[in-house]
């Protein structure tokens, strides 16, 4: 099938509805303006999944998941991009012609990307035709690889190839097949060098690099004779198709066993892949020419929570253990470490061992971070000086976990393990979460401009309404805390009797811009300042969407004003404290100690705020007449009920 015109695109997205199309899988009912049901991907007592039909978007707050009609389909019935496109195109009756006109500009691009890969897709059929098809390629290439233990399956699974010694084979052979010069060098094949063009890859065995859909973009080559003091690898360029930081070597391979197992091993190099495959472990993956990074680490999260890190036993693979932990621990993920025998890697200690005892080895050898983390670094440790820095760098770590419960539990379990006070382990916690909150300050700082110097006379006065020094105080819940979790209590009434509503609650661990969302969403309260209410849609429409928010990018779309409004949040005194109102109240919280308390307390203080103009605005206008007096009673009665019912809850909250 050929590409969907983008028009046709835009028009499905404009005619499809959210609450149709999830209303097929999902029993929704109304809740205000949004419709609520239970989570289609989760087990749950109370229902957390919502539609806002308004926005045209959904939310599941019990897995996380969210985004618009599309990425519904995709979630649930795991369908790819275009599927759910024409699936709804199908349901709204919406004919899709296979070609379709574009602006120059996107036309060049897809153009190029669509040269781009049938190079590669070339250039990857050439590869595999000289290993098997040319005496040079079986003799040298696929021999290598037999000595090595690899099976020809393993080899064809993956793609493996050759490129044969001369300089310029492949080039003349893809000159032959019509492809041009400059496709051959954007796509990092070729290489211009004293005036001659030669082949990126000659005289190497070849690892294609596959994206998550199975496309080949960019390659990997291995030199078979070390006697010629070349590099070991060499990779493809960065490419308009190939950015490195965001692929896994193997992952289209692993996706599906990683989501069956709930596990994802991750090693370092490409025949640690192959030999992990090859013994049966197909969830493995590899971060194979560069350092783990957040983007890789995301890309396993779409499948599993869980990554198992098999590195090498010398000082150097448990460093770099050390410092794929952190990365992962970032993005709020499970992680587990396992250290082979000294002089063994993944590929090697695979084959030496049948695949029970590689199996047995992984189950038996994997620990928690914590346990890995005091094994490897406290046993080095000689003295209480040492100690106490190998304990910092454990607490560093611990501190980049977004999960409130995750931290705490693993403070505690460094206490057990090195015989440290617990309080001095939460004070130093508390000492590296307030680093994390400088650090991010410090990146805004470079990103937003400093406001204009201005006379006294032009300053704008601080803000004196209530509402709206509480509305402020959300966004910067949300720019400083917004992407960390944290166990909040959901209060709901049990039964009316006399007239009151008895309180009760349960409590769920949720990421702080979700409780907010949650919460704000649930009264249908839209923030009164323009500018704050512009800022709160741009950061929820990020987080609703990705999951994340790319300030950076976030920061290329906010107004001059926005931007100024977002620079007076950073550049103030104290970043970090609550409305004047309620100062003496939660003088002693400290937000990286109890961001639940910090949060709720605010949410519900705003919604009082908002719930007290509600109560003063249908009284003025039945003062003045305008509504029906037993109606507006009636509502003024139900709204002072649900303020009591909230100020009950406000003062459980500290």
């Amino acid at each position: 099938m050929g590409r969907i015109p983008e028009h046709i695109i835009e028009q499905i997205r404009e005619t499809a509805r959210v609450e149709e199309v999830i209303g097929e899988f999902v029993e929704l009912k109304r809740a205000g303006s949004n419709l609520k049901g239970f989570s289609p991907f989760n087990s749950e007592r109370t229902p957390s999944f919502m539609v806002s039909p308004a926005k045209q978007i959904w939310k599941d707050f019990s897995s996380g998941k969210g985004g618009d009609v599309v990425k519904f389909l995709m979630e649930h019935e795991g369908m790819s991009y275009p599927e759910a496109l024409r699936w709804l195109a199908k349901k709204y009756h919406i004919d899709i012609p296979e070609t379709g006109q574009r602006d120059e500009e996107a036309e060049a691009l897809a153009r190029k990307r669509d040269s781009l890969y049938a190079v590669l897709d070339f250039a990857k059929n050439w590869f595999i035709e000289q290993l098997y098809d040319t005496d040079e390629g079986r003799s040298v290439g696929l021999s290598y690889f037999r000595e090595r233990g690899f099976l020809e399956k393993t080899l064809k699974d993956f793609d493996i190839g050759y490129a044969p010694e001369g300089f310029d084979t492949f080039y003349r052979a893809a000159r032959a097949k019509g492809f041009k010069d400059d496709i051959l060098e954007d796509a990092g094949l070729i290489i211009r060098k004293n005036n001659r063009i030669i082949d990126r890859f000659y005289g190497r065995v070849i690892f294609p690099i596959h994206r998550l859909s199975g496309n080949v973009v960019a390659f990997a080559g291995r030199i078979l004779d070390t006697s010629k003091h070349k590099a070991k690898y060499i990779n493809s360029p960065e490419t308009e198709v190939y950015n490195k930081s965001k692929i896994l070597y193997g992952i289209h391979k692993a996706k599906a066993a990683i989501s069956r197992e709930k596990n994802a091993y991750l090693v370092e190099g490409y025949t640690d892949v192959l030999s992990f495959y090859q013994a049966g472990l197909e969830n493995t993956v590899a971060s194979a020419g560069t350092a783990l990074t957040a983007d890789q680490v995301k890309l396993i999260k779409r499948f599993t929570p869980n990554i198992t890190l098999v590195y090498d036993g010398d000082p150097a693979g448990l460093k770099a253990a050390i410092r794929g932990v952190d990365i992962i621990l970032e993005n709020d993920m499970n992680v587990k470490v396992v250290v082979l025998p000294e002089g063994d890697d993944p590929d090697s200690f695979a084959k030496k061992v049948s695949t029970e005892e590689l199996i047995a080895y992984l189950e038996t050898h994997s620990k928690d971070f914590i346990r890995f983390a005091a094994e490897v670094m406290l046993k080095d440790a000689t003295d209480p000086i040492q100690t106490y820095e190998m304990v910092r760098h454990v607490i560093e770590s611990i501190a980049k976990i977004p999960n409130e419960i995750k931290r705490e539990l693993f403070v505690r379990e460094v206490a057990a393990l090195s015989g440290i006070d617990e309080r001095k382990l939460f004070a130093e916690l508390s000492r590296q979460l307030q680093k994390i909150i400088y650090a991010k300050e410090r990146h805004w700082r470079s990103q937003v401009p400093q406001p204009r110097m201005q006379v006294v006379e032009d300053q704008p006065r601080p803000l004196t309404d209530r509402l709206q020094v509480l509305e402020r105080d959300i966004i910067k819940l949300l720019i400083l805390y917004g992407d960390q979790k944290a166990l909040f209590p959901y209060y709901f009434t049990k039964d009316d009797i006399n007239g009151e509503w008895l309180l009760d609650k349960e409590y769920r661990e949720v990421y702080v811009w979700e409780k907010i969302y949650q919460e704000l969403t649930e009264d249908e309260i839209q923030l009164s300042h323009p500018v704050f209410k512009r800022l709160y849609d741009a950061i929820m429409n990020e987080y609703l969407h990705t999951g994340s928010v790319d300030w950076e990018q976030l920061r290329t779309k906010l107004s001059e004003e926005e931007t100024e409004v977002l620079a007076d949040i950073f550049f103030e005194k104290d970043k970090y404290r609550l409305s004047d109102w309620e100062k003496k109240r939660m003088k002693n919280i400290d937000p990286t100690e109890n961001l639940s308390v910090l949060v709720t307390d605010i949410i519900y203080h705003l919604r009082l705020e908002w719930l007290q103009r509600l109560i003063d605005e249908q009284a003025e206008k039945l003062q003045k007449g305008e509504e029906d007096s037993e109606e507006s009673l009636e509502e003024i009665m139900q709204y002072n009920k649900l303020k009591k019912f909230l100020a009950r809850i406000v003062n459980r909250v500290v």
